[in-house]
């Protein structure tokens, strides 16, 4: 009776050890294919999503380019969102830039979620990277970190008629709104940013190094990893918090 006993106490450890084993390669392969990880501890469960590279939108890039295609992270947002396992989110983006639409869509994607966020930049957050880093709860950048803000360009044809202008013109309004939405940055400031003259070579912008980026109002803070997850759990603590009241009004209500 005994051995029978031991014989199913070791298939259940053998089985669990498998379980673990298979999870483990599938967050491994995530990792590597996808650029997330999901950590957990006392203080809540994070969500790490990287953006990296290239933001590739409608037109695959070439395969030496290191891009975050945006049909990968829009569905990892929505389960973000969604999973009770997860309570916030942390968005590390080294990025030149890329699709203007793709990057408002991940942009737009990320300032609506109810969840606790915070972005960290390091590196470059550059161009449409802008609006992304600026697009969660909290913001931070390294020191370090530069972030490049120029009008919106266009590849392939374009047609010389007024028309292409006012295109232009709104697609740009359209970054300039969301900038100055959410974050301290008014509309005007970074207008005026976009079209400085005599700073890039062969262009129109502005380079902000990570002091300069804070002092514009257009990040919340310097700061690296640490300071990171620090905000993110005080945010995932008064988010719970929150909770637990609506919870008891709720049921006071009863």
């Amino acid at each position: 009776m005994n051995t029978d006993n031991n014989k199913v106490t070791l298939n259940k450890f053998s089985s669990d050890e498998e379980n673990i084993q298979e999870s483990s390669k599938e967050d491994i392969q995530e990792l590597k294919e996808l650029g997330k990880s999901t950590v957990k501890s006392k203080r809540g469960n994070i969500h790490c999503l990287t953006v990296i590279g290239q933001i590739e939108g409608h037109i695959v890039l070439p395969p030496q380019n290191k891009t975050t295609k945006y049909e990968h992270v829009i569905p990892q947002l929505v389960a973000i969102e969604e999973s009770e396992d997860i309570d916030g989110l942390l968005l590390i983006l080294n990025t030149v830039g890329g699709d203007v639409e793709a990057g408002l869509a991940i942009a737009e994607m990320i300032a609506s979620m109810s969840k606790p966020s915070v972005s960290l930049v390091l590196g470059g957050g550059h161009s449409i990277g802008v609006p992304m880093a600026v697009a969660t709860k909290y913001s931070f950048i390294a020191p370090s970190a530069t972030m490049t803000i120029h009008p919106i360009r266009l590849s392939g044809m374009i047609i010389g008629v007024p028309q292409t202008f006012e295109y232009f013109d709104k697609m740009q309004e359209r970054v300039v709104q969301f900038v100055s939405k959410n974050s301290k940055i008014s509309s005007e400031t970074f207008r005026s940013l976009m079209l400085k003259t005599g700073e890039l070579a062969n262009d129109v912008g502005t380079i902000l190094f990570g002091e300069e980026a804070v002092k514009h109002g257009l990040i919340d803070e310097t700061g690296g990893l640490h300071e990171a997850l620090n905000k993110l759990y005080e945010l995932i603590d008064l988010k719970k918090g929150e909770d637990a009241n609506i919870c008891l009004d709720e049921k006071g209500g009863v």
